[in-house]
């Protein structure tokens, strides 16, 4: 039974409205490791929901009990409350709910935020309120303790440092893909080199990120031992997709194998056995055009063709005269001019966006139809979204995306769609860190609440174990923020900073994953948000023009990270500071 029982209101309202910040993190948060993938159409919407909710469950409770320590003990000096450990515990309600608070407005106008800096201002907001500024830890202390990875100052360092560092990791990553492969004559054969390597690359990293920072398991591995496991580990993942999913790949991507389903991977080298592929009855050719067209050029011409300017023919946005070999020009007679080319259209991996829901039925709104149509939205509606076609549409926060995306350069689709399997895997390791990481926004401040209320008294400074409920609690609302409103956010960080594909996906996450274990490895809370954004910056300016970057999106983005902090601190401030010096009766003053 709980010691400080009189505060029973005061845990009931620190857990919903941790419960409530999960969920914001969930919903505010999902895109920075799944918006890429959804973008480029590497996933499903649905599908990256599911393995989204998957990963960030079991990153949260495998692995979240570190940060969730640190953060909760880095910022104000808990020894102040040695006296009071209840106004403490009152403090820390005041920061969760001015989190929650600030995050459910961003959240909702569409504008990623930093979850992290959210409940770190709140806690700052807090601490001033009840003890002073000079209870607050603006820069490290203590012997052992540097001025970068602890205190207040590590957020404004975090506002250059994570996405510089991203920017810098997926910047390489890409121009290595692109040069390596991208540009190559055969990018294909290239592209069969290259992603068995980074397959390994990723699950090294993943490794690195289990020995690294531990959790709910005993790691006995000496430090001269954990580099050799992570190598191992990583060159036997890459072994393990060399006779599995490569054999399956040439089969689908070289010889246009349509009777493999992804279920097929298993068979492995057994593939490479395979007969002839018969012909795909499905199959549809088209004419090949003489000239091709530039996408700068083919949206200039549906821009004219949308102020009636030029005709637009049905074939690709061509001017009429440009499309078939008969209009020649060169002197030739129609009877030598070439006949046009019939050739198989390109594949397209790429699946439109099938609905879930249907109309609403006809009748009164108490009818078993009408019921249980309500009952379907409520749990389907967050995921029957068609996040790519909302991504490219015009908007007072991201401008013409269709001119930002004229200016990026497309590759062979093959070779993307080789990339596609690894950005699935990039965006789940992408998502596993994070739920390492950012449950402790939420379930830091409340495991300090839930403590104080069982046992009357401070938890020991950073050794405060976090219960396993806590960790699950908090993961439970993270997934339902996934699923009920993580599109909001998801189609701001998507197509609309600059022009996805699966090799600048997968660049993307794996440089904003590698500077969040690196992160994590120092006990620096780093945002995700600013991870994945300055790696999208990074990849699009791999371009070779800044054009390729929605500058627009970008500010808005930087002005919600500069506003995080001071209203989160502001908003838990005056909660704090109005609750402990309101008058009430027996108050002396």
């Amino acid at each position: 039974m709980a010691v400080l029982h009189q505060f029973d209101y005061l845990f009931a309202i620190g857990t919903i409205f941790a419960g409530l910040d999960a969920w914001n993190i969930g919903a505010n948060d999902v895109a920075n490791s799944w918006a890429t993938s959804v973008a480029s159409q590497s996933v499903t919407y649905l599908q990256a929901m599911v393995l989204a909710s998957i990963m960030e469950f079991a990153g949260s409770v495998g692995v979240g009990a570190r940060v969730a320590d640190t953060i909760r003990t880095k910022i104000v000096d808990t020894a102040l409350f040695k006296d009071d450990p209840a106004l403490l515990m009152l403090g820390m309600v005041c920061a969760v709910t001015a989190s929650s608070i600030y995050l459910t407005m961003a959240t909702k106008i569409g504008l990623p935020v930093s979850t992290t800096h959210s409940i770190m201002g709140g806690v700052i907001g807090m601490g001033v309120a009840a003890v002073g500024a000079d209870g607050v830890q603006w820069v490290g202390k203590g012997p052992g303790t540097g001025a970068i990875n602890s205190g207040v100052v590590q957020v404004f360092l975090a506002w250059i440092i994570a996405p510089g560092l991203s920017a810098i990791f997926a910047s390489i990553i890409f121009l290595i893909t692109k040069y390596g492969v991208m540009l190559r004559k055969n990018p294909v054969w290239k592209a069969f080199i290259y992603v068995p390597v980074y397959f390994g690359l990723a699950a090294a990293l993943l490794t690195m990120l289990l020995l690294w920072k531990g959790g709910n398991y005993e790691v006995n591995l000496t430090d001269s031992q954990l580099p050799g496991v992570i190598v191992a580990v990583g060159v036997g993942f890459a072994l393990l997709m060399c006779v599995t999913l490569m054999p399956w790949l040439y089969r689908v991507v070289m010889l246009d194998d349509w009777q493999l389903r992804w279920y097929h991977i298993p068979l492995g080298l057994l593939l490479l056995r395979r007969g002839p592929v018969p012909e795909n009855p499905d199959d549809e050719y088209e004419d090949e055009p003489v000239q091709e067209i530039s996408p700068k050029d083919e949206l200039a011409a549906t821009k004219a063709a949308q102020r009636g300017d030029v005709e637009i023919s049905a074939a690709g946005a061509l001017p009429e005269k440009t499309v078939g070999a008969a209009d020649s020009t060169d002197g030739a007679s129609g009877n030598d001019a070439a006949a046009p080319v019939r050739r198989k259209k390109p594949s397209d991996f790429r699946k439109p966006h099938k609905k879930l829901l249907k109309g609403r039925p006809e009748g009164k709104w108490y009818s078993l139809p009408v019921v249980w149509y309500g009952i379907k939205w409520a749990f389907l509606h967050g995921i029957d979204q068609d996040v790519v076609n909302l991504a490219g549409q015009k908007s007072a926060l991201a401008g013409d995306v269709e001119e930002i995306h004229a200016h990026a350069a497309r590759y062979d689709n093959k070779a993307e769609y080789m990339y596609s399997f690894l950005q699935v895997m990039t965006a789940a390791t992408a998502s596993f860190t994070h739920g390492a990481n950012d449950i402790a926004n939420a379930i830091g401040p409340y495991a300090t609440v839930f403590e104080i209320w069982n046992s009357g008294v401070l938890p020991e400074t950073g050794k405060a174990a976090v219960p396993t409920w806590i960790l699950c609690f908090g993961a439970a609302m993270l997934v339902l923020g996934i699923w009920t409103y993580g599109y909001n956010i998801m189609r701001n960080l998507g197509n609309r900073l600059t022009l996805q594909s699966p090799s600048r996906g997968f660049s993307m996450e794996l440089g904003s994953a590698i500077t969040v274990i690196l992160a994590t490895r120092l006990k620096l809370p780093v945002s995700t948000t600013q991870c994945i954004t300055g790696a999208t910056v990074g990849v699009g300016l791999c371009s070779g023009t800044w054009r390729t970057v929605n500058w627009r999106m970008v500010g808005w983005i930087y002005f919600g990270w500069f506003i995080t902090l001071p209203v989160a601190g502001i908003i838990s401030g005056c909660l704090m500071g109005i609750i402990i010096n309101a008058p009430r009766w027996g108050y002396s003053g």
